[in-house]
Protein backbone atom coordinates (compact mmCIF):
# COMPACT_ATOMS: atom_id res chain seq x y z
CA UNK A 1 0.00 0.00 0.00
CA UNK A 2 2.76 2.79 0.90
CA UNK A 3 4.30 1.44 -2.92
CA UNK A 4 1.24 2.89 -4.65
CA UNK A 5 0.96 5.71 -2.37
CA UNK A 6 4.65 6.57 -2.94
CA UNK A 7 3.83 5.77 -7.21
CA UNK A 8 0.62 8.20 -6.91
CA UNK A 9 2.19 10.83 -5.02
CA UNK A 10 5.77 11.09 -7.41
CA UNK A 11 2.91 11.29 -10.14
CA UNK A 12 1.32 13.74 -9.19
CA UNK A 13 4.23 16.02 -8.21
CA UNK A 14 5.90 15.22 -11.68
CA UNK A 15 2.99 15.48 -14.13
CA UNK A 16 2.03 19.28 -12.09
CA UNK A 17 4.70 21.55 -13.39
CA UNK A 18 7.11 21.67 -15.84
CA UNK A 19 9.77 24.36 -17.73
CA UNK A 20 7.56 25.75 -20.85
CA UNK A 21 9.55 27.23 -23.47
CA UNK A 22 8.58 30.51 -25.37
CA UNK A 23 7.16 29.61 -28.65
CA UNK A 24 7.69 31.43 -32.06
CA UNK A 25 4.64 29.81 -34.13
CA UNK A 26 5.29 26.50 -33.30
CA UNK A 27 8.80 26.43 -33.14
CA UNK A 28 10.87 27.56 -30.02
CA UNK A 29 12.85 30.46 -29.20
CA UNK A 30 16.51 30.19 -29.15
CA UNK A 31 19.10 33.05 -27.72
CA UNK A 32 21.64 32.52 -30.84
CA UNK A 33 24.45 34.06 -28.79
CA UNK A 34 24.36 31.01 -26.45
CA UNK A 35 22.31 28.63 -28.69
CA UNK A 36 20.10 28.65 -25.04
CA UNK A 37 16.12 27.48 -25.36
CA UNK A 38 14.29 30.30 -24.14
CA UNK A 39 12.28 29.11 -21.43
CA UNK A 40 8.54 30.85 -20.36
CA UNK A 41 7.82 30.69 -16.98
CA UNK A 42 10.99 31.75 -15.65
CA UNK A 43 10.70 32.37 -11.71
CA UNK A 44 12.75 35.99 -11.64
CA UNK A 45 14.14 38.62 -14.25
CA UNK A 46 16.45 38.60 -16.37
CA UNK A 47 19.32 41.54 -16.58
CA UNK A 48 21.15 41.25 -19.93
CA UNK A 49 19.79 43.45 -22.02
CA UNK A 50 19.38 41.26 -25.37
CA UNK A 51 17.98 38.76 -23.42
CA UNK A 52 15.40 40.83 -22.13
CA UNK A 53 14.07 42.47 -25.51
CA UNK A 54 13.51 39.14 -26.81
CA UNK A 55 11.14 38.00 -23.74
CA UNK A 56 9.34 41.77 -24.57
CA UNK A 57 9.65 41.27 -28.40
CA UNK A 58 7.60 37.78 -27.29
CA UNK A 59 4.87 39.13 -25.03
CA UNK A 60 5.78 36.99 -22.31
CA UNK A 61 3.65 37.94 -19.49
CA UNK A 62 5.34 36.04 -16.59
CA UNK A 63 8.20 38.90 -17.40
CA UNK A 64 5.64 41.01 -15.14
CA UNK A 65 4.98 38.74 -12.39
CA UNK A 66 8.58 37.95 -11.25
CA UNK A 67 10.91 39.91 -9.09
CA UNK A 68 15.01 40.64 -9.86
CA UNK A 69 16.36 37.34 -9.50
CA UNK A 70 18.74 38.95 -6.20
CA UNK A 71 15.18 39.77 -4.68
CA UNK A 72 13.81 36.20 -5.26
CA UNK A 73 12.47 33.85 -2.23
CA UNK A 74 10.32 30.72 -2.25
CA UNK A 75 7.21 32.67 -2.06
CA UNK A 76 7.62 35.23 -5.00
CA UNK A 77 5.22 34.90 -8.07
CA UNK A 78 2.20 33.20 -8.03
CA UNK A 79 0.84 29.94 -7.04
CA UNK A 80 1.26 27.13 -9.83
CA UNK A 81 1.39 24.17 -8.53
CA UNK A 82 2.42 21.92 -5.59
CA UNK A 83 5.60 20.45 -7.65
CA UNK A 84 6.93 24.33 -8.13
CA UNK A 85 6.22 25.14 -4.63
CA UNK A 86 7.60 22.16 -2.10
CA UNK A 87 10.61 21.67 -4.39
CA UNK A 88 11.32 23.87 -8.06
CA UNK A 89 11.15 27.65 -5.65
CA UNK A 90 13.06 26.36 -2.59
CA UNK A 91 15.97 24.81 -4.84
CA UNK A 92 15.85 28.12 -7.29
CA UNK A 93 16.12 30.11 -3.74
CA UNK A 94 18.94 27.69 -2.46
CA UNK A 95 20.85 28.39 -5.83
CA UNK A 96 20.71 31.63 -6.06
CA UNK A 97 21.65 32.59 -2.50
CA UNK A 98 24.81 29.99 -3.07
CA UNK A 99 25.51 31.72 -6.35
CA UNK A 100 25.63 35.24 -4.54
CA UNK A 101 27.70 33.92 -2.36
CA UNK A 102 29.99 32.39 -4.47
CA UNK A 103 29.90 34.98 -7.22
CA UNK A 104 29.53 32.27 -9.68
CA UNK A 105 26.33 30.23 -10.37
CA UNK A 106 28.43 27.65 -11.84
CA UNK A 107 30.16 26.59 -8.54
CA UNK A 108 26.72 27.01 -7.45
CA UNK A 109 25.17 24.42 -9.46
CA UNK A 110 27.82 22.16 -8.58
CA UNK A 111 27.82 22.40 -4.59
CA UNK A 112 24.34 22.20 -4.09
CA UNK A 113 24.13 19.23 -6.68
CA UNK A 114 26.94 17.76 -4.55
CA UNK A 115 24.59 18.23 -1.68
CA UNK A 116 21.75 16.77 -2.85
CA UNK A 117 23.74 13.52 -3.85
CA UNK A 118 25.28 13.80 0.25
CA UNK A 119 21.68 13.72 1.64
CA UNK A 120 20.80 10.66 -0.55
CA UNK A 121 23.72 8.96 0.64
CA UNK A 122 22.38 6.72 3.14
CA UNK A 123 19.73 5.62 0.59
CA UNK A 124 22.94 5.23 -2.31
CA UNK A 125 24.71 2.99 0.79
CA UNK A 126 21.95 0.91 1.08
CA UNK A 127 20.88 0.56 -3.06
CA UNK A 128 24.62 -0.41 -3.20
CA UNK A 129 24.42 -2.85 -0.62
CA UNK A 130 21.27 -4.56 -1.96
CA UNK A 131 22.60 -4.95 -4.84
CA UNK A 132 26.01 -7.08 -3.30
CA UNK A 133 23.27 -9.05 -1.22
CA UNK A 134 21.56 -10.18 -4.85
CA UNK A 135 24.95 -11.10 -6.36
CA UNK A 136 25.27 -13.33 -3.79
CA UNK A 137 21.48 -14.87 -4.01
CA UNK A 138 21.89 -15.44 -7.82
CA UNK A 139 22.86 -18.71 -7.90
CA UNK A 140 19.91 -19.46 -5.32
CA UNK A 141 17.76 -17.37 -7.38
CA UNK A 142 18.98 -18.94 -10.57
CA UNK A 143 18.29 -22.28 -9.42
CA UNK A 144 15.07 -21.65 -8.63
CA UNK A 145 14.11 -20.50 -12.26
CA UNK A 146 15.62 -23.47 -13.36
CA UNK A 147 13.65 -25.59 -11.22
CA UNK A 148 9.87 -23.89 -12.69
CA UNK A 149 11.09 -22.94 -15.61
CA UNK A 150 8.19 -24.70 -17.26
CA UNK A 151 5.45 -24.83 -15.19
CA UNK A 152 2.97 -22.18 -14.91
CA UNK A 153 0.33 -23.66 -12.99
CA UNK A 154 -0.89 -21.85 -9.78
CA UNK A 155 0.51 -24.29 -7.29
CA UNK A 156 4.11 -24.13 -8.60
CA UNK A 157 4.02 -20.05 -9.27
CA UNK A 158 2.78 -19.76 -5.81
CA UNK A 159 5.82 -22.29 -4.57
CA UNK A 160 8.34 -20.62 -6.38
CA UNK A 161 6.98 -17.33 -4.94
CA UNK A 162 7.20 -18.20 -1.69
CA UNK A 163 11.09 -20.40 -2.34
CA UNK A 164 12.44 -16.68 -3.77
CA UNK A 165 10.99 -14.82 -1.39
CA UNK A 166 12.86 -17.14 1.45
CA UNK A 167 16.03 -16.44 -0.08
CA UNK A 168 15.31 -12.97 -0.36
CA UNK A 169 14.95 -13.10 3.47
CA UNK A 170 18.08 -15.10 3.83
CA UNK A 171 20.07 -12.31 2.41
CA UNK A 172 18.16 -9.48 4.23
CA UNK A 173 16.89 -8.67 0.36
CA UNK A 174 13.98 -6.02 0.41
CA UNK A 175 12.89 -5.73 -3.67
CA UNK A 176 10.54 -2.64 -2.92
CA UNK A 177 14.03 -0.29 -1.31
CA UNK A 178 15.77 -1.01 -4.86
CA UNK A 179 12.99 1.44 -5.83
CA UNK A 180 13.10 3.80 -2.99
CA UNK A 181 16.14 5.91 -4.53
CA UNK A 182 14.37 6.50 -7.14
CA UNK A 183 11.06 7.52 -6.19
CA UNK A 184 12.90 10.15 -3.59
CA UNK A 185 15.98 11.02 -6.17
CA UNK A 186 14.00 11.35 -9.26
CA UNK A 187 11.71 14.29 -8.18
CA UNK A 188 14.89 15.89 -6.94
CA UNK A 189 16.75 15.43 -10.09
CA UNK A 190 13.97 17.08 -12.04
CA UNK A 191 13.14 19.95 -9.77
CA UNK A 192 16.95 20.46 -10.05
CA UNK A 193 17.01 21.03 -13.42
CA UNK A 194 13.58 22.81 -13.87
CA UNK A 195 14.60 25.19 -11.22
CA UNK A 196 18.41 25.73 -12.87
CA UNK A 197 16.07 26.09 -16.60
CA UNK A 198 14.40 28.40 -14.92
CA UNK A 199 16.54 31.32 -13.52
CA UNK A 200 18.11 33.47 -16.12
CA UNK A 201 20.80 34.81 -13.84
CA UNK A 202 22.63 31.19 -14.17
CA UNK A 203 22.26 31.47 -17.54
CA UNK A 204 23.49 35.14 -18.21
CA UNK A 205 26.52 34.20 -15.72
CA UNK A 206 30.44 33.02 -16.95
CA UNK A 207 32.08 29.99 -15.38
CA UNK A 208 36.06 29.28 -15.53
CA UNK A 209 38.30 29.57 -19.13
CA UNK A 210 35.86 31.64 -20.59
CA UNK A 211 32.71 29.17 -20.94
CA UNK A 212 29.26 31.18 -20.28
CA UNK A 213 27.22 28.89 -18.37
CA UNK A 214 23.90 28.98 -20.67
CA UNK A 215 26.04 28.52 -23.84
CA UNK A 216 25.99 24.77 -25.77
CA UNK A 217 28.79 23.09 -26.39
CA UNK A 218 28.25 23.14 -30.21
CA UNK A 219 27.59 26.53 -30.47
CA UNK A 220 30.46 27.25 -28.20
CA UNK A 221 32.79 25.20 -30.56
CA UNK A 222 31.16 27.30 -33.41
CA UNK A 223 32.77 30.29 -32.13
CA UNK A 224 35.90 29.10 -31.49
CA UNK A 225 35.55 27.92 -28.02
CA UNK A 226 37.42 24.75 -28.19
CA UNK A 227 37.35 24.34 -24.58
CA UNK A 228 33.60 22.64 -24.97
CA UNK A 229 35.11 19.98 -26.33
CA UNK A 230 36.44 18.72 -23.06
CA UNK A 231 33.00 18.99 -21.61
CA UNK A 232 31.95 16.97 -23.92
CA UNK A 233 34.71 14.33 -22.98
CA UNK A 234 34.14 14.63 -19.25
CA UNK A 235 30.03 14.09 -19.69
CA UNK A 236 30.74 11.15 -21.71
CA UNK A 237 33.25 9.77 -19.22
CA UNK A 238 31.39 10.63 -16.44
CA UNK A 239 28.59 8.97 -17.44
CA UNK A 240 30.45 6.00 -18.75
CA UNK A 241 32.17 5.32 -15.18
CA UNK A 242 29.43 5.69 -13.47
CA UNK A 243 27.35 3.49 -15.47
CA UNK A 244 29.58 0.49 -15.79
CA UNK A 245 30.05 0.38 -12.37
CA UNK A 246 26.03 -0.57 -12.37
CA UNK A 247 26.41 -2.92 -15.04
CA UNK A 248 29.40 -4.58 -12.87
CA UNK A 249 27.19 -5.07 -10.04
CA UNK A 250 25.09 -7.80 -12.30
CA UNK A 251 26.39 -11.38 -11.38
CA UNK A 252 24.18 -13.05 -14.45
CA UNK A 253 25.19 -13.07 -17.83
CA UNK A 254 22.13 -12.64 -19.37
CA UNK A 255 21.76 -9.58 -17.43
CA UNK A 256 25.32 -8.00 -17.82
CA UNK A 257 24.86 -8.37 -22.04
CA UNK A 258 21.43 -6.35 -21.70
CA UNK A 259 23.46 -3.72 -19.39
CA UNK A 260 26.29 -3.58 -21.23
CA UNK A 261 23.68 -3.10 -24.77
CA UNK A 262 21.91 -0.24 -22.75
CA UNK A 263 25.05 0.88 -21.77
CA UNK A 264 26.35 1.84 -25.16
CA UNK A 265 23.32 2.85 -26.31
CA UNK A 266 23.09 5.41 -23.52
CA UNK A 267 26.29 6.95 -23.69
CA UNK A 268 25.54 7.52 -27.32
CA UNK A 269 22.41 9.28 -26.53
CA UNK A 270 23.81 11.24 -23.93
CA UNK A 271 27.10 12.12 -26.24
CA UNK A 272 24.91 13.52 -28.91
CA UNK A 273 22.53 15.27 -26.44
CA UNK A 274 25.90 16.97 -24.74
CA UNK A 275 26.10 19.15 -28.32
CA UNK A 276 22.52 20.82 -27.16
CA UNK A 277 23.09 20.77 -23.53
CA UNK A 278 23.83 23.99 -21.44
CA UNK A 279 26.94 24.72 -19.67
CA UNK A 280 25.30 25.22 -15.90
CA UNK A 281 23.77 21.54 -16.65
CA UNK A 282 26.79 19.60 -18.10
CA UNK A 283 28.65 20.84 -15.27
CA UNK A 284 25.68 18.94 -12.62
CA UNK A 285 25.96 16.25 -14.55
CA UNK A 286 29.20 15.77 -14.67
CA UNK A 287 30.13 16.76 -10.72
CA UNK A 288 27.23 14.18 -9.55
CA UNK A 289 27.91 11.19 -11.82
CA UNK A 290 32.03 11.56 -10.69
CA UNK A 291 30.41 11.80 -7.12
CA UNK A 292 28.26 8.59 -7.56
CA UNK A 293 31.60 6.78 -9.28
CA UNK A 294 33.69 7.83 -5.88
CA UNK A 295 31.17 7.16 -3.82
CA UNK A 296 30.15 3.81 -4.96
CA UNK A 297 33.89 2.96 -5.00
CA UNK A 298 34.14 4.05 -1.42
CA UNK A 299 31.31 1.98 -0.38
CA UNK A 300 32.40 -0.94 -2.32
CA UNK A 301 35.78 -1.50 -0.43
CA UNK A 302 34.32 -0.89 3.05
CA UNK A 303 31.88 -3.71 2.26
CA UNK A 304 35.07 -5.69 0.62
CA UNK A 305 36.67 -4.39 4.26
CA UNK A 306 33.38 -6.77 6.12
CA UNK A 307 33.74 -9.81 4.27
Amino acid sequence: MKTKILILLSVILLSSGCTKYVKDGKTSVIYEETGQTITENILCKPTDEELLNLYKEHNVSTLDEVPECNKFVPSSGKYHSLWESILVKPLAFCILKLGYLFNNMGISVMVLGLLIRLAMLPFSKKSVMQSESLKKAQPEIAKIEKKYRNKTDNESLMMKSQETMMVYKKYNINPVSGCLLAFIQLPLFFAFLEAINRIPAIFEGDFFFGMKLGMTPWVGIKSGKYIYILLIVLIILSTYFSFKKTMNSQSNDEMQQQMQFMMNFMIIMICIASFSLPTAIALYWIVTNAFAVVQNYIINKSLEKRK
